[in-house]
C-alpha cells in the first residue's frame, strides 16, 4: 500500500491495522480524488461504478470492508467476478428496495442467492438478525456478518435454524467439504487483537451468562494455548467446533482438553475447575478463537488481552499495570541477566520481567550451539532454579504461572504474597526463598533474618511496583522509609504516618539484593524531581550505586493512567568502602521520545514503506519506539564505565 493511500485509510479508520485486521493486504485497495476534492475507491464488482468514500464532511467505512471483503470473496475463495453483485435489493412479502445486501454471490443462473454478506463498520456488531432475515427471504444457504476485524459465518439448514461455518467453502468446494476440513497448526491465522475476540466474547457470548468472564475466557485461552503447543502440528486442531455435533458433544471435547492442560500445566487451576460456560454457549465461544493462532514467541498478544482481561477497577485501582514489553526488553538488555544468576520481580504481574529474562538468557548461553542435545533440559533448569516471582494479586499469579508455563519453562516459581510482608507468608513461600536468605556472621541477626525473611542474595530484580496504595499502621516500622528523616537526611525515630507502597517496594527490593546485584525498578517521576523526595534519593544513594535513569514517555502505561514513570538502574554497593571511594561518578541519562503507543494507549508498530508491520527475527511485531537505542547507548556507556555485568 502506498503513503497516499494509508493517509487515506488513517483518514477513515481510527487505526487501519487494527480495524481491518481481517484482511492481509490493504494495499489491493485504489483510490483516486476528483477536482471537488471528493475521494473514490475503484470497485471490485462487475460493471460496477466507483464510490465516495472521503469527502470533507463524512467517510465511507463500509464502502472500504465491504470492497475488501469482495477481493478476498474474488481472490482467496476463487469466486467468480460475475457471480457477485452489491448492494442488491432484498424483497419481504410485496416490500421490495426497503433493505439491500451488501453482497451477494449467486449460482450459476444469476437468480438465485449462494452467498450473503452484511457488512458493518468496525466495532458495529449487530447484524445477524438482518442478515437471517435476508436468508429468509432469499433462501441463501450462507451467510457472513464482518466489521473488518471478525467475520461469523452462518450455515442456514433449516428456516430458523443456523449453525456456525468454521469457514467458507471455496467456489469448487461444497459446505460439507469445509466441514470435514482438517485444520492444522499451519492453518491458523495469525491474530493481532486477540483484545477485541475478548471483548466479543464477553459481550456476545458471556453476557448475562451467568459466569466470570475472567475465569472462563482465560479456560479457553489455556485450552487454546495447549491445543497448539500440545496437539502435532500436521493433526487436526482439537480446540474446534465438531461439525454436526451437539452442544453437549462439543462442550464434552472442550472440557476433556481443558483436563489435559490442567494435567500438563500445574498449579494454574485446581483439579476441580472445570469449563462452565452454558452450554449454549460453548459453539459460539469456540467458533471465535478456533481459526486463530495465540501463541507467538514474544507473547505479546496474550499478555496484551490479559491486561484487559483483569478488570481496571480491581487491578488498576491499586496502580498496577502490566509493564509494556517494550520497556521490559530495555530492562533486561541493559542489566544482562546471566545463566548462573538469580531473578526475582517482587511485584511480578504477567512475569513479563522473567519471561524476557529468561529467553535472553536461552538466547545468549543456553543454546544448541553452547549444549547440544541437552540445552532444552538446561534451558528449563535455569527457569526452575533461578526465576522467581511474587505478586499479592491473585489473578496476575495465576496468568503469570501460565504465562511461564505456556513459555517453555515447565514449572512456575510464581507465588501469591505480598512482599511487603514476609511475616505473613505462608510455609510454602517460606520455604521457595528460604534458599536464598543473606547469611549473616553475627548469630542473632542470623536467626532473626531466618525468622522474619527481610534480607535475601538475588542477584536481579526487576520490577514495577504499584504507585498507588497507602500503607498505614505497624507495617511501616518495619522498614527505615517507615520513619521520618530530619534535615541531614538521617532517620529519625518518629513514624511517618503513611507511605506510598512504591517507596517502601524500593526499600524491599534492596534488601532483596545481594551486595553487587543489580535492579531496574519502574518509578513515578516524583521520586527524582520532588524535593520533599529528597530523603529517598539520599536512601537510595547510600545504599546502591545509580546506573542510568530512563525517562519513559507519557503514553508509556496509556489507556491506564498518564503518570510520568522513569526507569531506574543501580547497583547495591558491596561495602561502605566501594560507596566512598567511588566519589562522584557518572550516571547514564536518557528520555524516551518515540513511545510506543499513541494517546490512546493503542500499541503503535515500525512499518515498512508499504505500510506493513514489520516484524523481527522471531516473528513478533516491532514496537515504534527508541528504547531499543538507548539500551544499546547504555551498553556502550556499562563497556565504557568497565561495568562487570556487560
Amino acid at each position: 500500500m502506498n503513503l497516499s493511500s494509508l493517509q487515506i485509510l488513517s483518514k477513515i479508520f481510527k487505526n487501519p491495522e487494527d480495524d481491518l485486521a481481517l484482511f492481509d493486504d490493504l494495499g489491493v485497495l485504489e483510490f483516486y480524488e476528483d477536482e471537488k476534492g471528493r475521494v473514490y475507491v475503484k470497485t471490485l464488482e462487475h460493471n460496477g461504478k466507483d464510490k465516495i468514500v472521503l469527502t470533507d464532511k463524512k467517510t465511507a467505512p463500509e464502502e472500504i470492508v465491504r470492497q475488501l471483503f469482495l477481493y478476498d470473496l474474488l481472490n482467496k475463495y476463487k469466486y467468480p467476478k460475475d457471480r457477485a453483485r452489491l448492494e442488491v435489493d432484498v424483497q419481504f412479502g410485496r416490500e421490495i428496495g426497503k433493505k439491500r445486501a451488501d453482497i451477494v454471490i449467486y449460482r450459476e443462473d444469476m437468480q438465485t442467492p449462494y452467498l450473503m454478506v452484511e457488512v458493518k463498520k468496525p466495532d458495529v456488531k449487530d447484524g445477524l438478525g438482518q442478515l437471517k432475515s435476508y436468508a429468509n427471504a432469499t433462501g441463501a444457504p450462507i451467510l457472513i456478518l464482518t466489521d473488518g476485524k471478525l467475520q461469523n459465518n452462518l450455515l442456514r439448514t433449516d428456516p430458523n435454524l443456523f449453525e456456525d461455518l468454521p469457514d467458507l467453502p471455496k467456489f469448487n468446494e461444497t459446505v460439507e467439504d469445509v466441514q470435514k476440513k482438517i485444520i492444522t497448526f499451519d492453518d491458523l491465522e495469525e491474530v493481532t487483537n486477540l483484545k477485541q475476540l475478548i471483548l466479543d466474547l464477553e459481550n456476545a457470548v458471556l453476557a448475562n451468562a451467568g459466569v466470570n468472564a475472567f475465569e472462563e475466557i482465560f479456560k479457553l485461552i489455556q485450552t487454546k494455548l495447549y491445543d497448539e503447543l500440545e496437539t502435532p502440528r500436521n493433526q487436526n486442531r482439537r480446540f474446534r467446533v465438531i461439525a454436526g455435533a451437539s452442544n453437549k458433544e462439543n462442550l464434552d471435547n472442550i472440557s476433556r482438553l481443558f483436563s489435559e492442560s490442567k494435567n500438563q500445566w500445574r498449579d494454574v487451576f485446581k483439579d476441580k475447575d472445570d469449563i462452565e460456560i452454558p452450554i449454549n454457549a460453548i459453539v459460539p465461544a469456540v467458533s471465535l478463537l478456533q481459526k486463530y493462532c495465540l501463541f507467538d514467541s514474544n507473547l505479546q498478544v496474550i499478555d496484551d488481552a490479559f491486561e484487559y482481561l483483569i478488570n481496571q477497577d480491581a487491578k488498576g485501582g491499586k496502580g498496577q499495570y502490566f509493564t509494556p514489553r517494550f520497556v521490559i526488553d530495555m530492562c533486561v538488555k541493559m542489566l544482562n541477566p546471566k545463566k548462573n544468576e538469580n531473578v526475582v520481580d517482587t511485584a511480578s504481574g504477567s512475569c513479563g520481567f522473567l519471561l524476557h529474562a529468561m529467553q535472553h538468557v536461552w538466547r545468549t548461553e543456553i543454546t544448541k550451539e553452547n549444549f547440544g542435545t541437552s540445552y532444552e533440559l538446561k534451558r528449563k533448569e535455569y527457569a526452575d532454579q533461578h526465576l522467581f516471582g511474587i505478586d499479592f494479586d491473585p489473578r496476575s499469579v495465576k496468568i503469570g504461572k501460565a504465562m511461564m508455563l505456556i513459555a517453555g519453562d515447565g514449572k512456575t516459581n510464581v507465588s501469591y504474597a505480598n512482599s511487603l510482608d514476609s511475616e505473613l507468608w505462608d510455609g510454602e513461600v517460606k520455604a521457595r526463598f528460604g534458599k536464598f536468605l543473606h547469611h549473616f556472621d553475627d548469630f542473632d541477626l542470623n536467626s532473626k533474618n531466618r525468622e522474619k525473611m527481610t534480607d535475601f542474595d538475588f542477584d536481579i530484580i526487576m520490577t514495577n511496583p504499584p504507585f498507588a496504595g497507602e500503607v498505614k499502621g505497624t507495617l511501616l516500622n518495619k522498614y527505615d522509609l517507615g520513619f521520618k528523616f530530619d534535615k541531614d537526611f538521617e532517620r529519625t525515630n518518629k513514624h511517618q504516618n503513611k507511605m506510598t507502597r512504591d517507596i517502601l517496594f524500593i526499600e524491599r527490593n534492596l534488601n532483596f539484593l545481594r551486595v553487587g546485584g543489580r535492579m531496574a525498578i519502574v518509578l513515578p517521576q516524583g521520586v527524582f524531581n520532588n524535593t520533599d523526595q529528597e530523603y529517598i534519593r539520599r536512601y537510595i544513594m547510600k545504599h546502591a550505586r545509580l546506573l542510568a535513569v530512563v525517562g519513559l514517555h507519557g503514553n508509556s502505561f496509556k489507556p491506564h493512567t498518564g503518570t510520568k514513570t522513569s526507569v531506574l538502574f543501580l547497583q547495591k554497593w558491596r561495602s561502605d568502602e566501594e560507596r566512598k571511594n567511588a566519589g562522584n561518578y557518572s550516571i547514564f541519562m536518557a528520555t524516551s521520545e518515540k513511545p510506543g503507543k499513541n494517546n490512546s494507549g493503542d500499541y503503535v508498530f515500525k512499518t515498512d514503506a508499504n505500510g506493513n508491520i514489520k516484524k523481527n527475527e522471531n516473528g513478533a511485531y516491532v514496537y515504534d519506539t527508541d528504547l531499543d537505542e538507548i539500551a544499546e547507548k547504555f551498553q556502550a556507556f556499562a563497556k565504557r564505565n568497565s561495568f562487570d555485568f556487560i
